[in-house]
């Protein structure tokens, strides 16, 4: 057996284990949509799993991870979705953040804020989006200015997911007065529940809250809080971003092979799979899966990964009231309960827009990638 199939067998013996008795009910719980299942209970998760060693398991060793190569943190993110376990509660701090860190930050703040990542004792949002600076993220307005060894803040960040349950958001600001575009920013980690912080949750189409906008009114944090140097916070944010679309993607898709397969299992139940056009779209769906993967383990380029997924899986929305029928588009309960089919189709619809819309995207392709002529600007 070679090492990766003994990591594999490590984590999947480990999950059946653990997953039990009290932890038995958080399978299948939270995940994008869903982030205000049992959160606290999922926290508790989070913790027993930290207590054994299972968090950051891609980070090195001396940074409390476990050092694991690529191919057994893949082993470890598609058991982890293969045994139905609870969406992950402190993912923005161990698979953004802390990368960021490691490679970029300094020793005093490796040692101040890795830690409490690694033992899910105080969690992380991502500060990049504001109103009119969305996927547009160098047009981001939020100033912060150095005052008695501090930086003061001043803002509004939106669509910040799980911002009402994290203790620090790490925030690109402009702290050069007069900058334009991509100078003159810098990447802060900000404390949430200090003095002039102001955290309003946003009811989504679903009608829960996972994302929220926040306001920042003079907030404070000390003038070490900056991870580069000021002024560098564009590199290291995109460097934060290349860390979001890693190898955790496959356990994602492993979460979209189970909807797929519910999915035909009720187009066979139903009678709906004996449409010829939605055997054909089912088939396409799997089809483009099998790509999905081929594709992350092969390493594409992360923008033409987002691309590609978020399309497939709104596609698949879609395609699940086309299962469904004409009563999918009732509410499964007063005033506005929703069935797992629905919930889907309407979270999914945000695929193409967040992390990146699928315009900006296709501009990253086409530039970067295929070295294509820049899109006129004015």
């Amino acid at each position: 057996m070679s090492s990766v199939e003994e990591f594999r067998a490590e984590i999947r013996g480990w999950l059946k284990t653990h997953l039990s008795g009290s932890f038995a009910a958080l399978k299948g719980r939270g995940g994008p949509g869903r982030e205000h299942e049992a959160f606290a209970e999922r926290l508790a998760w989070e913790r027993h799993l930290a207590s054994h060693g299972w968090t950051c398991v891609g980070w090195p060793e001396k940074y409390g991870g476990r050092g694991a190569s690529i191919e057994e943190q893949i082993a470890f993110h598609e058991e982890y979705a293969l045994a139905d376990a609870p969406a992950r509660v402190n993912h923005i701090g161990e698979q953004l953040l802390g990368p960021t860190l490691i490679d970029h930050g300094t020793e005093e703040q490796k040692a101040r804020f890795l830690p409490p990542i690694r033992a899910a004792r105080e969690l992380w949002c991502q500060g990049y989006s504001e109103p009119g600076a969305g996927s547009d993220l160098a047009a981001v307005r939020t100033r912060a200015t150095l005052d008695e060894g501090q930086w003061v803040v001043d803002g509004q960040k939106i669509w910040t997911s799980l911002a009402h349950e994290a203790q620090w958001c790490f925030v690109l600001a402009r702290t050069e007065a007069g900058s334009r575009r991509h100078a003159g920013l810098s990447y802060l980690l900000v404390p949430l529940d200090r003095p002039g912080v102001d955290i309003r949750p946003i009811v989504q189409l679903t009608g829960t809250s996972e994302f929220n906008e926040v306001f920042f009114d003079g907030a404070r944090t000390d003038a070490a809080n900056v991870v580069g140097a000021p002024g560098d916070g564009w590199r290291i944010a995109m460097a934060t971003l290349g860390y979001e679309r890693g190898v955790s993607t496959l356990g994602q898709q492993v979460g979209f092979r189970r909807e797929l397969d519910a999915l035909v299992a009720l187009a066979r139940r139903n009678g709906a799979a004996a449409d010829p056009d939605i055997r054909d779209r089912l088939t396409r769906a799997w089809a483009g899966l099998e790509a999905l993967r081929a594709g992350a383990l092969r390493g594409t380029d992360p923008s033409a990964a987002k691309l590609y997924w978020s399309h497939w899986h709104r596609d698949l929305g879609e395609l699940a009231l086309e299962v469904c029928g004409p009563h999918a588009t009732l509410a499964a309960g007063a005033p506005y309960e929703l069935d797992d089919w629905q919930r889907l189709f309407l979270f999914s619809r945000a695929d193409t827009v967040y992390a990146g819309s699928s315009e900006i995207q296709r501009n990253i392709i086409a530039e970067r990638v295929l070295g294509l002529p820049k899109e006129p600007r004015p």
